[in-house]
């Protein structure tokens, strides 16, 4: 894989880490309970370590890394917004819009992985979906717990 394919992957990974970290922000401004806010901060500061590493990434290949989210990301924060201003702040909407977010960066890793690769860039995208992973997790089993709360 020629250097500039990684660096396009690698951005790519860039945008939806940071789309991760301001969805979360998003998610913990509007949120109304307050035992969800410190958890979507903290996935905040793990999806902005991610995108910081793998800037280092490109940086090593001699490119130039992303330093915006993508306007799909954007467009989804506005209509979380939109989404929780007309549903009143519903906090299980809120976490199902995050949970989707999660959908689309797992599915951004998933299709990054099938690429060929160098091996050092493979071992941080392996490990960073698995964050990934578990990042969703988080979001649905809070979002399982807000449903529970909300019957």
């Amino acid at each position: 894989m020629k250097d500039s394919e990684v660096i396009s992957t690698l951005n790519d990974l860039i945008e939806t880490c940071k789309d991760g970290e301001k969805g979360f922000k998003t998610c913990a401004e509007d949120i109304a309970d307050n035992q969800y806010r410190q958890p979507f901060l903290t996935l905040a500061t793990s999806c902005s370590a991610a995108a910081q590493e793998l800037t280092g990434l490109v940086v090593a290949r001699g490119g130039d890394p992303e330093t915006r989210s993508s306007l799909s990301g954007t467009l989804h924060r506005r209509w979380v917004d939109i989404k929780s201003a007309i549903m009143g702040k519903d906090d299980e909407a809120i976490l199902n819009e995050c949970e989707r977010g999660e959908d689309v960066a797992k599915k951004s890793y998933a299709n990054a992985l099938e690429k060929d690769l160098p091996v050092d860039v493979r071992a941080v995208v392996e490990r960073q979906y698995q964050g990934v992973l578990k990042n969703h997790d988080i979001v649905k089993t809070m979002r399982d717990r807000a449903r529970v709360a909300a019957m």
